[in-house]
């Protein structure tokens, strides 16, 4: 599966001038970012959140292609496309437009799913939709957009009601919601396996949160942490830590790179940090393992 990335990255992909955004607004689980947009053709990476795109000003035809099948049709102001998360796609329009993108955390939808439906989640997706009229959605996402510009007091709670009525109008009428089988010991897939473990290979050197796990996975907090510790009999913390002490361990045995160098390349916070873990967990300390050996 392909590398998710973050909604801030997408003008990378998807170039267009910056109307508005919400960094730095204090939002949890929810940005909102606005665009002039061209006509485009464009390859559009997996997102690591839903995304819902608003059209507000121009009328354009527009085509995507997802999962190997086209569409198209004419958006106009009033219009949305709804976009699963983890999910490459392809967009070809013809005119210009400007359009909010309100993006809603993966990790909060599937908890969302969970408190409300009280079953353990595996996954959460949004039918493909490139053009539906919903008043209700629409309402909820131009109450965000606006709150994104008054910076009024209580904006971040009021955002957030927004925030949780949206998801959770998505997950009633444009979700397909799988739960966990319960037939098994809920262990992951394999190719979930593989994708959780080369993502936290390539990240040791730097900070991997369970939320972010937890949305690569497209699960709640609480159901990864379950699944994880049955498929890799540790917690998701305990095997990051362990993963660490391992690379550790292998470059102060064939290298001669400085000990506080290693522990920023393996993640601790300097290199007391590693020489604590080490000595805690191995029973040893980062200068041992360098001692020549007869």
């Amino acid at each position: 599966m392909a590398l998710l990335i973050k909604p801030e990255e997408l003008p990378r992909w998807v170039p267009g001038k910056l109307l508005q955004r919400s960094d730095g607004l204090g939002w949890s689980h929810v940005a909102l970012r606005a665009y002039r947009y061209p006509g485009l053709d464009v390859e559009v990476p997996a997102l690591s959140d839903f995304a819902i795109v608003a059209y507000r000003r121009g009328s354009t035809l527009m085509e995507r292609r997802f999962e190997g099948a086209w569409t198209r049709t004419e958006c106009h102001p009033g219009d949305m496309s709804l976009l699963t998360r983890a999910q490459v796609s392809h967009w070809r329009w013809t005119e210009g437009i400007d359009v909010h993108h309100v993006y809603i955390s993966g990790t909060f939808v599937s908890k969302l799913a969970e408190d409300a439906l009280d079953r353990e989640i595996s996954d959460v997706r949004l039918h493909d939709l490139l053009r539906v009229r919903d008043p209700v959605a629409t309402a909820c996402v131009e109450a965000i957009g606006a709150e994104a510009t008054q910076n009024a007091v209580g904006g971040s709670l009021y955002v957030a009601a927004l925030t949780t009525q949206l998801a959770m109008h998505l997950l009633r009428k444009y979700a397909v919601v799988r739960y966990v089988d319960k037939s098994g010991h809920g262990a992951m897939a394999t190719p979930l396996r593989t994708r959780l473990i080369e993502y936290i290979e390539a990240r040791l050197h730097e900070a991997v949160t369970l939320d972010e796990l937890a949305s690569l996975a497209g699960m709640g907090v609480w159901t990864f942490g379950k699944r994880f510790l049955a498929t890799f009999g540790h917690t998701p913390h305990d095997y990051v830590l362990r993963r660490r002490l391992d690379r550790a361990c292998h470059i102060l045995a064939h290298e001669q790179a400085p000990i506080k160098s290693v522990a920023a390349a393996c993640g601790f916070a300097d290199q007391a940090h590693l020489t604590r873990a080490m000595r805690a967990r191995l029973g040893t300390t980062p200068g041992a393992l360098r001692q020549p050996r007869d």
